[in-house]
């Protein structure tokens, strides 16, 4: 009895340790929202809507002129705030966190 009851154990261990193993490492969903004062014509969001939209892991973008800002939801994993500062920037629209 002993010995069947140490083989399920061991047979359990083993298959959660694989499944660690194996398991994707899962990735946060984060929304901010930047600040984007340079923008100072209605085709600027689009130029910086293009921008963010090419960054690996931005899922969604929306872009207002009148307020001057862009909400991005990006998978933390693939990208940072950070990289897609860089990215207005690198557009000519310097951004920030809006707080």
């Amino acid at each position: 009895m002993k010995t069947q009851i140490s083989a399920q154990a061991k047979k359990l261990f083993t298959s959660l340790a694989l499944a660690a193993v194996v398991a994707p490492v899962w990735a946060a969903t984060q929304t901010i929202t930047l600040s984007v004062p340079g923008m100072t014509c209605a085709a600027c969001p689009i130029t910086v809507k293009k921008a963010i939209s090419k960054v690996e892991g931005v899922s969604k973008v929306d872009v207002t002129f009148e307020k001057r800002e862009a909400i991005v939801t990006f998978d933390d994993v693939k990208t940072s705030v950070q990289k897609l500062t860089k990215t207005t920037e690198d557009a000519g629209y310097p951004s920030s966190v809006k707080n």
